[in-house]
């Protein structure tokens, strides 16, 4: 029974619902199972779990670095390892989708994968801030199609990113640069 006198679901019932979809992948009916709640109170709750996190973590957590940012990174960078303008190390990793829906499974298998998975592209600076994580769009079977659709490189191509430049080997830079692996 909620504070209206009306029976429900708990605050701790829908949150766990939200968390099983996210943590497991799983489709919104699943919580019919065990719980009884229908597919869509899942769905709302899952909506305004995610609605609610970024709206208490957003402004910190789930932004790009800003000028100041990428000032400090340079300067810890250069100090600690002796490369300017290195913003941090972007890889992309494939992540096996276990719960893919069935429908989409052509759409996220490779050939050389035994099931569907996810691109997943990140960016972590020297003190682990993960500044970017953004999972490939279907279709995205490798590093170069995630790095195309990725949003970090698309700030770049807008100028959205912060023009935060950098003097090296008698060169002047306008933007940092990530370090990656072969792509």
């Amino acid at each position: 029974m909620d504070a209206r006198g009306y029976l429900g679901f708990t605050s701790i019932q829908k949150v766990t619902s939200a968390l099983r979809v996210l943590a497991y992948g799983n489709t919104y009916d699943i919580n019919d199972e065990y719980l009884k709640m229908a597919e869509k109170t899942t769905r709302d709750t899952l909506e305004h779990f995610c609605y609610g996190i970024c709206q208490l973590y957003g402004k910190r957590y789930l932004r790009n670095p800003t000028w100041n940012d990428l000032q400090k990174i340079y300067e810890v960078h250069l100090e600690k390892h002796g490369i300017p303008g290195m913003i941090g190390s972007l890889d992309c990793r494939q992540w096996r989708w276990y719960n893919c829906p069935t429908a989409w499974r052509g759409q996220h298998t490779r050939g050389d994968q035994k099931g569907p998975t996810l691109v997943l592209q990140g960016v972590a600076s020297y003190d682990l801030w993960v500044w970017s994580a953004f999972f490939g769009v279907a279709g995205c079977f490798n590093d170069i199609n995630t790095l195309e659709a990725s949003p970090l490189i698309e700030g770049y191509i807008s100028g959205t990113i912060p023009k935060a430049g950098f003097h090296a080997n008698g060169n002047d830079y306008e933007h940092g640069y990530y370090l990656g692996d072969v792509f």
